[in-house]
């Protein structure tokens, strides 16, 4: 078993910056997958970042490269997503969720699969004004 708790969402002005982090219940959780993935109103959940089990290996959804950062501190079992140049469109709730191990020749296809992650965090609302 695995709790999550999302944490450090908030309102910003575009342009801004934010970091989420979220803690982790379990003490195996250095050796689960985890990412963020966020969700607005109407839409379907989309994953945002991704990030193996040491955390050397990270993935990132095209459009958001380059903005985002994610990682992960297996010792305080945290992981965390340093999100820069906030835009209006990045306004959603963002979750976490973690992944118990999977073969790494299904990396990242199963990482940006929402069905993969068995333990989602209760979300942190992040709010971007223009």
């Amino acid at each position: 078993q695995m709790t999550l708790v999302d944490s450090g969402g908030g309102s910003v002005q575009a342009g801004g910056s934010l970091r989420l982090s979220c803690a982790a219940s379990a003490n195996t959780y250095s050796s689960y997958y985890m990412a963020w993935f966020r969700q607005t109103p109407g839409k379907e959940r989309e994953v945002v970042a991704s990030i193996t089990p040491g955390g050397s290996i990270t993935d990132y959804a095209d459009s958001l490269k380059g903005r985002f950062n994610i990682s992960r501190d297996n010792a305080e079992k945290t992981l965390f997503l340093k999100m820069n140049s906030l835009k209006p469109e990045d306004t959603a709730i963002y979750y976490c969720a973690a992944a118990p191990p999977f073969e790494g020749r299904f990396w990242p296809r199963m990482a940006r699969e929402q069905s993969t992650y068995r333990y989602w965090g209760q979300g942190t609302q992040v709010t971007v004004s223009s």
